[in-house]
C-alpha cells in the first residue's frame, strides 16, 4: 500500500498544526492531554516506537520524560509538524505494516485510533510487523474505539496471538478505567 492509498489519508479532516492545536487548547484549559504517556511510563519503557505517531504529541512527551523514542507515520504533513516541534527526535515516513527500522524497542504504542484507521485487512500485517520491533518481553500497547464494523477486541486478540503476543491487561481508557465488553474504547497491553 502506498501512502496515498491509505484509509487515513483518504478520510482525514485535519492535519499538522491544526491537529495539534486541539490538544494545545485542552492543555491550556487544564486538561491532561498526556494520558498515553502516563500509561506507558507505568511500564517503565527504556525505548518506545510510536507507530502512527502523527504530529508526535505522544512521542514528544515520552522524550521529555527521558524515554528514547522513535516515531513512524505515513502522513508527511503530520510528520512535518513532528519534525518542526522536535527536530532532535527520529521521525520516519513509512507504512507501519512494512517499515523495518532495523532494531527493537521495549514498547510499541499505537495511540489515537491507529488500529481502526488502517485499511481493512492490513491489521494482521501491522501487528506482526510491530511485534517484530519488540524486544523479548516488550509490550505492544494499542488504544482504539470499538465501533460496529471496525476492529473488535476479539479479532485484535487473535491477530496479536498469531503474532506471538499474549494479552497482559486491558482497560477502557488511558487512565486505566475498568474494561468490560460493553465499553466503547479499549487500551490493550500485549507482551512478546
Amino acid at each position: 500500500m502506498t501512502g496515498s492509498d491509505s484509509r487515513w489519508l483518504r478520510t482525514r479532516d485535519v492535519v499538522g498544526d491544526a491537529y495539534d492545536a486541539r490538544y494545545e487548547r485542552s492543555a491550556k484549559a487544564g486538561i491532561n492531554v498526556h494520558g498515553e504517556a502516563d500509561f506507558l511510563m507505568r511500564l517503565s519503557p527504556s525505548s518506545v516506537l510510536d507507530a502512527g505517531c502523527g504530529t508526535g504529541r505522544v512521542a514528544r512527551e515520552l522524550a521529555r520524560r527521558g524515554v528514547e523514542v522513535v516515531g513512524v507515520d505515513l502522513d508527511d504533513e503530520m510528520l512535518a509538524t513532528a519534525r518542526r516541534k522536535a527536530s532532535h527526535l527520529q521521525w520516519h515516513l513509512g507504512d507501519i505494516a512494512s517499515v523495518d527500522l532495523g532494531r527493537t524497542f521495549s514498547a510499541v504504542v499505537t495511540a489515537g485510533n491507529v488500529m481502526i484507521l488502517l485499511d481493512p485487512g492490513t491489521e494482521s500485517a501491522v501487528v506482526a510487523n510491530l511485534a517484530a520491533h519488540l524486544e523479548p518481553g516488550g509490550h505492544l500497547v494499542a488504544g482504539f474505539q470499538l465501533t460496529p464494523g471496525d476492529l473488535s477486541v476479539e479479532r485484535y486478540d487473535r491477530i496479536a496471538a498469531d503474532a506471538g503476543l499474549t494479552l497482559l491487561e486491558r482497560w477502557s481508557s488511558w487512565e486505566r478505567s475498568s474494561w468490560d465488553p460493553s465499553c466503547s474504547y479499549t487500551v490493550s497491553v500485549h507482551r512478546r
